[in-house]
């Protein structure tokens, strides 16, 4: 399995966190309980608790070096963190908001699984989440490409690939008379600095399986094509590199 880099994935923390902010605005209860799935480094904890200061915080991902490093730092008496699978993950009892950012695009079953969620959440709970769309930006159409030419291709088959949902699929998949829904999208355009700007925040989170499964030496070969397909794709201007990012985000309130 690919490992994360906890270090690489935070290079851009204020970014990555700028969705989970907007998610949990529209966050319509005051929860007692909190589930955070594929919480990643807890890096988003205190989101929560400054938004819901008595509640009792549980992340899990499925990441052995982002829990470590979650559990290394917390400080929360009233946060934990555990290792666990999105896919198989259940609660001993249900939960008043089931919250996830940016994780369930890496489950493979993500269509059964989401659904599956709600039967976690508690009557008057929120199924909350929001997932990148950006599946057909240059980025990763780029990463498929040249992932899928030789000599790279007998390396990294089947681990480039599209795992966008927009929102009008979650719409369609969610919509139940016991639910109350809000669904839409975002474009964020992230201006960043430095050099191969979008290189750096890709392979952090997309190119990581691609990346990880080339050996040596090819994996320096294809960096360097990757790098200078997305340099064009993504011109540096006087002021930085813009990244357009789409995303869909989705909370469902479970009705009493």
């Amino acid at each position: 399995m690919p490992r994360w880099d906890p270090t690489l994935y935070l290079a851009y923390e204020s970014e990555r966190a700028r969705p989970f902010l907007d998610l949990v605005a529209r966050v319509p209860i005051a929860p007692r309980t909190i589930v955070d799935l594929g919480c990643g480094p807890g890096h988003l904890s205190a989101v929560l608790r400054a938004r819901w200061p008595e509640a009792t915080i549980t992340g899990v991902d499925s990441s052995p070096e982002m829990v470590a490093q979650a559990l290394r730092e917390n400080a929360d008496a009233s946060t934990r963190y555990e290792q666990g699978d999105i896919a198989a993950w259940a609660p001993p009892e249900p939960v008043d908001l089931v919250v996830s950012n940016a994780a369930f695009q890496w489950v493979p079953d993500q269509l059964e699984v989401v659904p599956r969620l709600r039967d976690h959440v508690a009557p008057g709970g929120v199924l909350a989440f929001q997932v990148p769309d950006n599946h057909h930006e240059p980025n990763h159409t780029l990463l498929r490409e040249i992932a899928g030419r030789a000599p790279y291709a007998e390396h990294t088959t089947g681990l480039a690939t599209v795992r966008t949902v927009s929102p009008a699929t979650y719409l369609d998949l969610l919509v139940d008379d016991a639910w109350d829904l809000d669904v839409w999208g975002t474009t964020y355009y992230h201006l960043l600095e430095g050099e191969d700007p979008v290189f750096r925040w890709i392979a952090g989170t997309g190119a990581r399986p691609v990346l990880q499964a080339l050996p040596p030496g090819l994996r320096e070969e294809f960096t360097e094509e990757y790098k200078a397909a997305l340099r064009e794709a993504y011109p540096r201007k006087a002021y930085g590199t813009v990244l357009p990012f789409p995303r869909t985000f989705v909370v469902a309130k479970r009705r009493v």
